[in-house]
């Protein structure tokens, strides 16, 4: 293991996703609410990892391979960002939920969770970007040593989405207010639309 490739790997990884997109807000929202979290983060640091070692080994040829998969993909996660963000601010307009600890909640069925976090994950082509061209472009440098990078970036994977999920925890008691919860849902909604704009826009 080389420990600067390592750390370099890891602190690429991280510069990469803690800007915030449709992933994290899914990963906020579950934590603030204290729902699937475990599942949710795993899920999240899975498909990075898959990804992240599909660009590290091979993300030239995949894209000589299926050159058709970026319009398809763009299109396809700005549908469903689309809808996603409609659902988030419908329910900004309609709900009166708080995270009081005595508070009865509705808690979502974890195979339908799963299913909104990995479409969210794997329809959202910026995820490709970052993982599969980007950190696979800057892995080449590195030779010998591509194991070392690519596990840094895995590992930084993991550890943001843990720290993000489970840390939002500490933000619960903000949310005891019906309005912070609902100012929650808007930002997720607005985020979700800009990005799906951006994907039609082909940035």
């Amino acid at each position: 293991m080389d420990l600067p490739v390592f750390l370099t790997g890891m602190m690429m990884s991280l510069s990469l996703i803690v800007a915030i997109g449709a992933q994290n807000a899914f990963v906020l929202r579950q934590g603030l609410r204290g729902e699937h979290v475990l599942a949710v983060c795993l899920a999240c640091a899975v498909s990075d990892a898959i990804l992240i070692t599909v660009g590290v080994t091979s993300f030239r040829t995949v894209s000589d391979w299926l050159p058709w998969l970026e319009p398809v993909m763009r299109f396809g996660g700005a549908v469903f960002l689309i809808w996603y963000g409609t659902k988030s601010l419908l329910s900004a307009l309609r709900s009166n939920e708080t995270l009081a600890a005595d508070a009865s909640l509705p808690v979502t069925d974890l195979s339908r969770t799963l299913v909104a976090c990995l479409a969210i994950t794997w329809l959202n082509p910026h995820v490709y970007l970052d993982t599969v061209v980007l950190l696979g472009s800057i892995s080449t440098q590195f030779g010998d040593n591509l194991g070392s990078f690519a596990v840094g970036a895995v590992l930084g994977s993991f550890v943001f989405f843990f720290v993000l999920g489970y840390g939002a925890i500490r933000l619960r008691p903000v949310f005891e207010r019906p309005a912070a919860w609902r100012i929650l849902e808007t930002i997720i909604a607005l985020v979700m639309w800009a990005i799906a704009f951006k994907l039609l826009a082909g940035t």
